[in-house]
């Protein structure tokens, strides 16, 4: 079972891109963050045609997530329960017995802004979330572009992205430890420990060229599933086409 994460920067501009990767890749579920459409426009029926079964909540012109799966998405959940937001931030859904949560966190601008506590409280709502999800299904996959990178060796220049800098703040890295320590796994770190492999690279300043880049794009697997992942990485690929999202696809295979 592949599981894969995208943000894709815009549905509108980026289906080619998205039909082009999953017949390559052809992942059974795919998480997408940012879509940046309303409902209405979701395209259902062009998913449908390459074998997708879409569940999805949009906005316009900011964020936007959905849920494609080879099989239906059962129990299907959108938003944090009890957690009251208008952005279009969260999906979840059961696909052949697996929970899969599929987040657009927060960026949170810059450390001390309204944007930054708003972060922090919706960090807290999921991971009260996660937690409840956790007791309810054991085989769990937490994944999305979480706008955090775990620590220096997913940035490439640590005295930049320090414990002051938005997205390597201490408070939002303490945030996602207190995540895994519900009995989580970062999929990624359990098959490498290499540095520098990004999943997120600035439009400007040659950012993917230079490798100038950030891994804050995360499938996070739970303890019962931990020995079923056989393998996890970045597909770098689809950033180097013409009008890339600045994201790639984060993904993990599961043993059956």
């Amino acid at each position: 079972m592949k599981i894969a994460s995208w943000n894709v920067n815009s549905l509108n501009v980026r289906l080619p891109h998205l039909e082009q990767w999953l017949t390559a890749f052809a992942p059974d579920v795919v998480g997408i963050q940012e879509t940046k459409m309303e409902d209405h426009k979701f395209p259902d029926a062009v998913l449908a045609g390459l074998g997708y079964r879409s569940v999805f909540a949009g906005q316009k012109t900011y964020n936007g997530v959905a849920l494609l799966s080879r099989e239906p998405a059962q129990d299907v959940q959108i938003g944090i329960p009890g957690f009251e937001d208008e952005q279009k931030r969260v999906i979840a859904g059961t696909v052949n017995g697996v929970r899969i949560i599929n987040l657009y966190v927060v960026n949170g601008q810059d450390v001390g802004t309204d944007k930054y506590a708003y972060k922090l409280r919706w960090l807290e709502a999921v991971h009260a979330w996660v937690e409840a999800e956790l007791a309810r299904y054991p085989e769990l996959v937490v994944m999305g572009d979480f706008n955090i990178a775990p620590d220096a060796r997913d940035v490439h220049d640590p005295l930049v992205w320090n414990e002051n800098h938005i997205l390597t703040s201490t408070a939002e890295r303490g945030a996602l430890n207190k995540l895994l320590q519900l009995g989580l796994h970062d999929a990624f770190r359990l098959h490498s420990e290499e540095e520098g492999v990004f999943s997120w690279w600035d439009y400007r300043a040659a950012g993917f060229r230079r490798n100038l880049g950030l891994r804050i794009d995360l499938t996070l697997v739970s303890d019962a599933l931990k020995a079923r992942a056989l393998a996890s990485g970045i597909d770098r690929e689809p950033r180097t086409w013409e009008r890339p999202s600045d994201h790639a696809p984060a993904w993990v295979e599961l043993a059956p």
